[in-house]
């Protein structure tokens, strides 16, 4: 500016010369009073009767309405009496220069959190010993039998022999155990056989005959689950535990196997036919010869007639069925999907001679109904 002019001849030029240029909601003084554009500041210097300086107008105007801002500025030419030129020196968004600084600040933040919150090598092994450690054997009832820790929340419990049975199942992640401990089975194991689905998981030797003789006699125990033949439950490996619990009996059906294991039989013995609606004992007429299978449902409705190569894969797909009639062979794959897809009965030509004894699933031959 040539002259010299104070700062308030620059306010006046400011709010003077750009008044009515636009609408009222880019007028200055508008946008001052509601608060979109701030304190202005001004910095000035006369020297050799010539003026110079700096205005800085911070604004919350979008980028469109701060440059037009910024132009009507650069049209002052007078400012007092004196001429004078304003040149737009540059705009910055301070957001920007502000989103830098929260951003620098979380990755710092971040990387202070990471270092004091994730674990050391030491402090892991620690908390793993320490769950290990917890996982001890207790004491239960008056005898202060040995048990694993979850026992007495347990709705199935394990009866084995001896401490040291306990502790290998424990290893495996078994808790819910007690131990007989002695050839008398205490009062409170018989009690407990009472309340709980019990399983005896015993040796494979005479030992473990014994034990579950006096189980049978005493007990209401639901399984038996056996060591294999000449080992003791506290020599077996993870696998050998899960194999040996996974293959476990009825009760029952082993009283009626080791029944009728020493029965000599010189005459041929007429099978005792099974009962069974008549509906069946007809369908299984009707099938016998044919390598075909009926599904029916609960109401003994048939749902489908379909060949014996096709029933396996038709079980997995259908749904609602209670009983199978079929002229073919009941195998350990017919009888696992049945036991998944909740059916009831499976009815055949004859059984598979390697089968493991099924629990939910109700196995019969064309001869036991025909008998």
């Amino acid at each position: 500016m040539e002259g010299v002019v104070e700062k308030p001849d620059v306010i006046g030029a400011l709010f003077g010369q750009t008044e009515g240029l636009f609408a009222p909601e880019l007028d200055l003084r508008e946008l001052q009073k509601s608060g979109r554009i701030g304190r202005i500041e001004i910095n000035l210097d006369s020297k050799q009767d010539k003026t110079t300086g700096n205005i800085n107008i911070p604004t919350s105007l979008d980028r469109v309405s701060t440059a037009i801002i910024a132009a009507s500025i650069e049209s002052i030419n007078r400012v007092g009496p004196c001429k004078a030129k304003v040149i737009l020196n540059k705009i910055e968004d301070i957001r920007d220069a502000r989103r830098r600084v929260i951003i620098d600040r979380a990755k710092e933040v971040l990387r202070k959190w990471t270092v004091e919150t994730m674990p050391g090598t030491d402090e892991i092994f620690r908390e793993v010993s320490e769950m290990l450690r917890l996982a001890r054997v207790e004491k239960y009832g008056p005898e202060e039998l040995t048990a694993g820790p979850e026992l007495g929340s347990a709705k199935e419990i394990i009866v084995v022999e001896g401490r040291a049975d306990v502790i290998n199942l424990l290893r495996a992640g078994i808790q819910n155990t007690i131990a007989v401990e002695g050839a008398k089975i205490p009062q409170s194991i018989i009690k407990l056989c009472k309340e709980r689905e019990t399983t005896a998981f015993l040796d494979g030797d005479r030992g473990g005959d014994l034990i579950l003789k006096e189980l049978q006699q005493v007990t209401t125990i639901k399984y038996v689950a056996r060591a294999p033949r000449g080992k003791e439950v506290e020599d077996l490996t993870f696998k050998e535990i899960e194999k040996a619990l996974k293959n476990k009996v009825l009760l029952e059906n082993l009283k009626t196997a080791a029944v009728a294991a020493p029965v000599v039989v010189k005459k041929k013995e007429q099978r005792r036919k099974k009962l069974v609606p008549k509906q069946l004992v007809e369908t299984a007429k009707e099938l016998n010869g044919t390598l075909e299978g009926v599904l029916l449902d609960k109401d003994m409705k048939q749902v489908e007639r379909l060949p014996v190569r096709e029933l396996a894969e038709k079980l997995q797909q259908i749904k609602d069925i209670d009983t199978v009639v079929f002229d073919g062979v009941i195998t350990q794959r017919l009888v696992d999907i049945a036991a998944e897809r909740d059916i009831n009965y499976l009815i055949a030509a004859r059984v598979s001679k390697a089968m493991k004894q099924p629990l939910k699933v109700k196995l019969m031959t064309f001869e036991e109904i025909l008998a």
